[in-house]
């Protein structure tokens, strides 16, 4: 019987670790199936999803925390029988100057509304002309069907001008 399990990675960053990662997860029977590694904080940090034959997780768990103890810490734990989640989809956007607490404004309308994030990405760059620290974030997120989507939206763009920030939020398309 095959699982699904999941690799978390934290570790100096160097040229190769994601190669060592796949030689690890190649050598144990597994199959590479999903990841997101970043270079974050000067550390590579990720996760990937692996499925293998359940007999092998642990050659897996060995076979990654062998790749550099000490400097590369590997977590394996079992992934979630189905990871979808039911419910409407809608892309967010949002650009402003940054300052501490936008993360936390924006979170804690979706967690009152019980919107799950799905996948949130930001980061901090100098504004072109100002030089100004910007903020920048994308997010996709899944309302509950109980939910009417036009409400998040709404929410959302009512703390927008209080923020100072430019916010898009539209249903985001399903591929199949």
């Amino acid at each position: 019987m095959t699982v699904s399990v999941i690799l978390t990675v934290v570790g100096s960053d160097r040229p190769g670790l994601t190669h060592k990662l796949a030689e690890a997860v190649h050598a144990a029977g597994g199959n590479w199936l999903e990841s997101q590694l970043v270079r974050l904080g000067g550390k590579y940090v990720g996760a990937v999803l692996v499925e293998i034959a359940e007999q092998d997780t642990a050659r897996l768990e060995s076979a990654v925390n062998a790749i550099d103890p000490g400097m590369l810490a590997v977590t394996v734990i079992a992934a979630a029988a189905d990871g979808s989640a039911d419910g409407h989809p809608l892309a967010l956007e949002l650009v402003g100057a940054d300052r501490p607490g936008i993360v936390r404004q924006v979170t804690t309308i979706l967690a009152g509304l019980n919107v799950n994030i799905e996948d949130f990405d930001s980061a901090v760059d100098d504004g072109a002309w100002s030089g100004e620290r910007i903020f920048r974030a994308r997010a996709s997120l899944t309302v509950p069907v109980d939910i009417d989507p036009d409400a998040v939206i709404a929410a959302l763009e009512a703390i927008s001008g209080d923020m100072m920030v430019d916010l898009t939020v539209v249903p985001a398309r399903i591929d199949a």
